[in-house]
Formats: C-alpha cells, structure tokens, sequence
C-alpha cells in the first residue's frame, strides 16, 4: 500500500533524527555497526523523498496546490541534506580515517552517550516490555529506537515487547552500555576513564569546539522542526543563531586544527586532523539545513496541514524560561522538578552560557542562568516561569509568542 505524504514526513523526521546520534556515536565509540546503520537509514531516506517527490507532483493541480507543497518540498529537501551529512560523519568512521583520541575520550564520557544493542537469543530482556524492564531505572539508558528485521520502531511505546534479534538504540550514561550489553547477552566494552591531561593543546582546543558544534547542530534540528510546527518565528529565529554559530565555530575548528598540524609528520595524525574538519564540515551542513527548514516558519503562509500532521498533533506550544540564581528549581535535576507533571511542560533544549544541550537528560541538574526551550500549554508557561524566577510576562497568542 502507497504511503502518504505523512507518513513519509513523519518517517523522515525520525529517521534523521536517528541518523545524527547514530553517525557522531559511531565516530566517538569507533563502532562500525553503528555507521553502518547509518547508511541503512540513509537508503531508507533515499526512497522516502524519491516517493515524497512523487506523492507532490501527483498532489499538484494548479498553482495554488504548487505554491502550497512547495514548503513540503522545501522541508523534504532539508532533510535530505541532513541525512546527506549525517552519512559523512559516518563514513569518516568506515573509511577507518581515525579520530584524534582526545576526542573519544571527551564524548565516551559526556553526560549521554548513544549505543547500539542486539538483544541475544539467551537474554532474558526478550518477551519482556520496556515497561517490564525498567531499563531507564536500572542503568540509565533509554530506548530511542528499536530496528526489527528491516523495520524501524522510533520512540517505541512502554508497551512495546521485544524480541531475540531486535537491535537496540539506546541514550544514556556511558556506564550503562556496558549493563544494558550484559543484561542482553553480549559482551561488555569496557570504556576506560579519561586520561587526565597535563596542558591544553591545540588539539584539545578543536576537540572541545567540535563537541559544541556537534551539540549546536542536533540542538538546531529539533528546534527547526518544532519552528515549522508551531510557525514559530521567535524559534526561528533561534535556528538562525545557531548556526552563525556553527559558522563561527567551524571557522574557529579550521584555525586549530591548522595550528595542531603544525608540528605533524606522520600521515595517521594527518588524517586523524582531516577526520576532525571533515565531521565539522558536515556539523555545519547541518546547521544550514535546518535553518532551510525554518524558511516554512517565516513565510507568511500558515504551515501546510500535512506538514502540522506528520509532525505532531498538540494544543501545546514552544516557550523559554530563564532559571534565576536562588530560586526554587536552580541545584535540582528535570528528574527531581517533574516539570511534565508540575506544569505540562517537556523540555526541548537548554542553553548555558551560550551553549546548547539538545534533549537534556532528567539527570542533568539545573543553574543560574539557564535558558529552556520548552513545550507547554500557554497555563504552564506562566507557572514555569514564576516557578523559575523568570520575571517576564506571558504574552498571549493575540500578543506574539511567549
């Protein structure tokens, strides 16, 4: 049966989505599954915007009908350069280019790693629910996706049963994987601390801004597709901003890997350096699509009905608020606030001191001056706000945005 144009929109969504934590998980865990599965959902993306294409032309009866799927085109686009670029960063890791180690060592560590996971026919994981498996309470990592055969589960419900076979997705701290691996019958990594660095290089100096393009780019992704979901201008916006600063960032990658090169002769650490910008590169390809994807938010025109449906179906909308030194929620986790139950309110991102985390984990423990991206009813944003300390007024819709 011929899909709909939302259903591929929204597989799309996923599936790009997918592609970026798989493809910067492959090239920091060295893990050719990971790239590999990559390239799988790349081919599967292919074949969603050739019949996207298709399923336009076909829709097109007159102008009107061209001018309004003209957006829909443009979003299909977008996502493709982002899946284009997510393959990139996965070659890098297939083409056995090699990555400086000071950059496995700073992303095997960070607050939230991304694995892949087959569950083994012995486990005992398979017939059971997520909900039955507590995996988020017991080690931390969370389910993303799962991949069955051909077939991909995004966001896979708690009563979703698994299977021998099925492979895993998983978000969470580092020291998970190694108890989600066990747990499905395989064998543990065994990541190895951090080396502790004695001065901060030249190296290091790239390693940490390619990390916050990294971040900056998954960051403007999500935000660029609740910008078109809402016609969001202030979202927009915000896409905008980040990728000038991917801009800057690259730019800045560009200077210190050149300085870092200085000194090189072998072609390993060469190519290690050439790994570096080549993911940079692709980082900031991916800033400029979703920046693309927002030019449906800025137009005039409201988003097409398509568009809103393969996206999602919600009375919701975006808001921010700004966490205040000393008031109630600054020192705690999102785990320990509850804002979902509080004040109807998930969080999108968080910006600090001018850098993005995309979907912060409940554990991460909140500060003074932090900025949240949220989704909520026009209600909570005040509660949120008055419960942040954020003295700012909720405009109403007839006003603007929040």
């Amino acid at each position: 049966m011929r899909r709909t144009i939302k259903d591929l929109l929204s597989e799309g969504k996923d599936a790009t989505e997918l592609m970026l934590d798989l493809a910067f998980a492959s090239v920091f865990l060295d893990e050719e599954k990971l790239a590999r599965e990559v390239l799988r959902l790349e081919d599967r993306m292919d074949e969603a915007v050739h019949e996207l294409r298709i399923l336009c032309m076909l829709a097109t009866r007159s102008p009107e009908d061209a001018d309004a799927l003209s957006g829909v085109l443009g979003l299909v686009n977008a996502m493709e350069e982002i899946a284009d670029a997510a393959e990139d960063i996965a070659r890098v890791t297939l083409r056995d280019l090699g990555v400086p180690p000071e950059l496995r060592d700073d992303l095997r560590h960070a607050d939230e790693v991304t694995a892949r996971v087959k569950i083994r026919d012995s486990s005992d994981m398979a017939g059971a629910t997520l909900r039955d498996l507590q995996l988020p309470a017991e080690t931390g990592m969370w389910v993303i996706a799962i991949r069955r055969e051909v077939e991909y589960v995004h966001g896979p419900e708690p009563d979703t049963a698994l299977r021998a076979g099925d492979v895993l997705f998983l978000q969470g701290p580092a020291e998970g994987v190694d108890l989600v691996r066990e747990r499905a019958g395989g064998s543990p990594q065994g990541l190895a601390p951090p080396p502790e660095s004695a001065r901060l290089t030249d190296l290091d100096r790239a390693v940490d801004i390619l990390i916050r393009m990294k971040n900056a780019a998954e960051t403007a992704v999500g935000l660029a597709y609740s910008a078109v979901l809402f016609d969001d201008t202030g979202l927009a916006s915000e896409v905008s901003g980040i990728e000038d600063l991917c801009d800057a960032l690259y730019h800045d990658l560009q200077r210190w890997v050149l300085r870092a090169a200085r000194d090189l002769t072998d072609d390993d650490d060469l190519d290690e350096l050439r790994a570096l910008l080549t993911i940079g590169q692709s980082a900031e390809a991916i800033a400029d699509a979703a920046q693309e994807m927002t030019r449906l938010a800025e137009s005039p025109d409201a988003t097409h009905p398509v568009v809103r449906a393969a996206l999602i179906d919600t009375e919701e909308r975006i808001g921010d608020a700004i966490v205040a030194d000393g008031s109630e929620v600054a020192g705690r986790t999102l785990k320990e606030l509850r804002l979902r139950t509080a004040v109807g309110a998930d969080v999108l991102a968080l910006q600090r001191q001018g850098r993005w985390i995309n979907k912060p984990r409940s554990t991460r423990r909140l500060e003074g001056g932090d900025r949240l991206m949220v989704l909520v009813p026009e209600e909570g944003l005040a509660r949120l706000r008055d419960w942040t300390g954020d003295d700012r007024p909720v405009e109403t819709d007839d006003e603007g945005r929040g």
